[in-house]
Parts: C-alpha cells; structure tokens; sequence
C-alpha cells in the first residue's frame, strides 16, 4: 500500500460522512468568525453608548485597517490550509510540513510591516479613509492604539485556519472565542470603570487579540498530523508563492470589501453633506450597518472556511462525489442563515440601530432606511464567497480571484461613484442591492459549470 492511500484511509477527512465532518468543521469556524466580527461590534455597543455618534463614526473610518488585516490573514492562513490539505491528501507530509510553517511565517512579517506603515501614515490614512473635522481626533486615537495589535490579530486569524486544516477545529474556536471575552470584559472595566472612553475600547480590543495569539502560537508547538520543525518556518519563495496563489480569492475579496468601505465613507460624507442629515450621521449609520452585515457574513464565512479543508483533501485524492457533496451542503446551509438574516434586516432595523446607542430621530430615520436598502439581497449573498472559495480549495486560484472580484470591485465599486452623481445618498444605498444580485447571477452560473465538470471527472473515474 502507498504512503498516499495510507493517509486516505487514514484521514477522516476521506472517510468520514461528509455532513458531519462540515457540522464538525463549519460550526466551530462559524463561532469562531462571529467572535471576531465581535471584537467589533462590542467596541461599537461600547462606545455608541459611552462616547456617542462621533465615535461610532470614527470606528467606521478606523474599519478599513481591520479589514486589511482580515485580508493578509485569510490570504495566509487559507492560502497555507489549502495547500497543506492538498499536500495531505495526495500523501506529500513534508510538503504539507513545509507550506504550514511559511503561512505563520507570512502572517508575522506581513503583521508587523502593516503596524509599520500604519504608524507613520496614520493622518493621512484617516483623511482619506473619510474621516470629518470632527471625527479626526477620534479616529486617530482609536487607530493609533489599535495598530499594535494588528500582528497578533494577522497571526491568530491565519494561524486558526492551520489549526482547523490540523484538524481541531474547537480549539481554533476556542482561541478566538478567549480573546473575545477578554475584549468584552475589558471593554466594561476601562471604559465604564476607569472611564477611559475610546482609549479603553482600543486597549481592549489589542489585549484580546495577544490572548489570541499567544494560544495559537502555543497549539503549533504541538501540531497533531505532521510536526513543524524550525526548518518548516523558514521563508521560501515558492511556498510563499503558492500561499498567495491559493489565498489570493479570500484576500482580494476582503481588500475588495476595504476598498468599497473607503469610497463610501467618502461618498456618504460628501453627499451627507449636501442633504439635511449632514456628513456625521451617514458616516456612522454605514458603520453600524456594515459590521452588523459583516456579522451575518461571518456566519457564512464560517461555513466556508470549514468546507475548505474537506473539499481541499477530497479533490487531492480525487473523490469527487465528496467534493460536491460539501459544496452543495454548504450552499444549503448558508441558504438558510441568509434568509433567516434578510427578515431580521427587513423587519428589525430600528431595533438592532437601537443596540449602539440612542441618537436623535433624524439619525434612525436614515439608519432604517439605509439598513433596508443596503441590506436587501442578503438572502442571496452566501454564494459568491462559498463559490470563490470552493476553487481556492482545489487549487483553481484564478477562478477564486474573479469570483472574488465581482461583488465588490467589478459592480459595487462603480456604482458607489456613477448612481451618486444622479440620486445623491440614495443612489449609494441602492448600489448594493443592484451589486448583489449581479454577482449572484455570476455565481450561480461558475457553481453550476464547475458541478458538471466534477460529474465529468466522476464518469471518467468509473469508465
């Protein structure tokens, strides 16, 4: 027997009933990522309530850099779980080995050069982030201090996607879900407790995300398939290669999502204010709407996320039935968290608004309106991450790149600046919906071509 077919039989990625290795994967990916849509969302509740709209509306201008962050660290650790899975699967352990350590390696330097460059361009990334004259002081502060944690959180979110590839998906869970509690406690204690304000919101958020780490950083010393010896973590350029190749689908997604926040911040305060709710309100209603839309897509992020690792073996080995297995029972799944948060966003706006914080009429008039229109086809929004990220899984990195690419930058993009210039705010609330449903149609199409190429692939197995 080969060492490739022993690892097959072995691994229960292979052998194991596809629904429960995706309930055994995808739930604990999905707490996983609704704790670090958290991170957000508690500094927001925080400081919606105890610093007020200007804060709110300074995190949306600071929200970018997350996501940048999120973006280096899906590129790394999606790119290096892909092809370890892959390498596992066709039996390659040292090269498995080796595409493990240069991910964690990836994630630290890449870290530490984003603090770097965040520190000396701070004022100006803010400004053009789209920050006001009033909210620039805030804005500041928050990012200033939260910079110091972005090599931590680029460390613990790409090195979590290691750990769920390893297969332990609950302790990948786990080490997120400690940094969150720790945010959320601190958050209370500096800002209620030491009235800190903003500062102790930040504070909060980069202590987290050192719990975080040091947890991952402490599971890779004792990594259960293959173990990461010191040579494993020494940068090669053809490892570093093949990791952006396969990440590369995740990560223009979240740049692409980085980008559009960047112009609508500036749109909204533009055409704010020209019309009677002023610049600040829009500013900080979009960035209550974003994060909360961000936390129904962490659900299907999740699901995701713990396909990856499934369908990665699967295709290696050329199982192919399991491989649609996975994809489709994932598009069920997401299917139903999507139209369970399209009826909460349509019929609750008010309601969840309400959550950070109690402003004037005028801000939840625009608020509610903008949730029900930005918002709108969120019941369709769960196929063009699952799609893009089922060919990252298995190895077609330039189909994953343009179905990442869609949504965001090819529709979102221009008519955030072209709906504008003829309908003013509306037109930058409606330009999401259009943008959705185009990039569904996209996605539905590739999904149902690269299905009848797996079939193909299946029919030419048994001949």
């Amino acid at each position: 027997m080969t060492p490739k077919t022993m690892d097959q039989d072995k691994n229960p990625l292979g052998i194991k009933p596809v629904g429960k290795l995706l309930a055994e994967f995808a739930i604990p990916s999905i707490i996983a990522m609704l704790v670090s849509a958290l991170y957000n969302i508690v500094d927001q509740f925080f400081i919606g309530h105890y610093v007020g709209m200007l804060g709110n509306a300074a995190t949306n201008v600071a929200f970018p850099l997350t996501m940048s962050c999120t973006a280096i660290s899906l590129m790394c650790g999606i790119g290096g779980a892909a092809n370890f899975n892959l390498n596992m699967g066709r039996g390659s352990r040292e090269k498995a080995a080796a595409y493990a350590g240069n991910a964690i390696s990836m994630t630290l330097v890449i870290g530490v050069l984003l603090c770097m460059i965040t520190k000396i361009f701070l004022n100006p990334m803010m400004v053009a982030f789209g920050a006001t004259d009033q909210t620039l002081a805030y804005s500041l502060t928050y990012t200033g201090i939260t910079s110091f944690g972005f090599p931590f959180l680029i460390f613990t979110t790409g090195g979590s996607n290691l750990v769920r590839a390893d297969g332990s998906p609950r302790f990948s869970m786990l080490c997120t879900l400690a940094g969150a509690v720790v945010n959320t406690v601190l958050d209370a204690l500096f800002m209620i407790g030491f009235g800190l304000g903003i500062q102790g919101a930040a504070w909060a958020t980069v202590i987290g995300q050192v719990v975080s780490a040091v947890l991952v950083a402490g599971y890779l010393t004792r990594f259960r398939t293959v173990p990461l010896k010191r040579e494993c973590f020494h940068p090669k350029a053809a490892c570093w290669g093949n990791i952006a190749r396969l990440g590369m689908s995740p990560c223009i997604n979240q740049f692409a999502m980085m980008l559009v926040q960047i112009v609508l911040n500036n749109v909204l305060t533009f055409y704010g204010s020209q019309s009677a709710y002023g610049g600040d309100i829009p500013l900080a209603c979009a960035g209550i709407i974003s994060k909360v839309g961000m936390l129904f897509f962490s659900i299907v992020i999740g699901i995701s996320q713990g396909m990856q690792p499934i369908v990665s073996f699967n295709y290696g080995a050329k199982q192919y039935p399991r491989v649609l297995e996975a994809v489709w029972k994932s598009i069920g799944c997401a299917t139903v968290i999507s139209v369970i948060a399209f009826f909460c966003f349509q019929m609750f706006p008010r309601q969840i608004i309400g959550l950070f914080g109690q402003e004037s009429e005028e801000y939840f008039q625009f608020a509610e309106r903008y949730f029900k229109i930005y918002l709108f086809f969120t019941f369709a929004n769960q196929f063009q991450p699952i799609v893009a990220n089922m060919y990252t899984s298995i190895g077609k990195a330039a189909a994953g790149a343009f179905m990442s690419l869609t949504r965001q930058i090819l529709f979102l993009m221009p008519l955030l600046v072209i709906l504008p210039r003829f309908y003013g705010l509306e037109g930058a609330m409606y330009a999401a919906p259009i943008a959705d449903f185009v990039a569904f149609l996209i996605a539905g199409g590739m999904l149902l071509r690269e299905t009848h190429l797996l079939k193909a692939a299946v029919g030419k197995s048994a001949a």
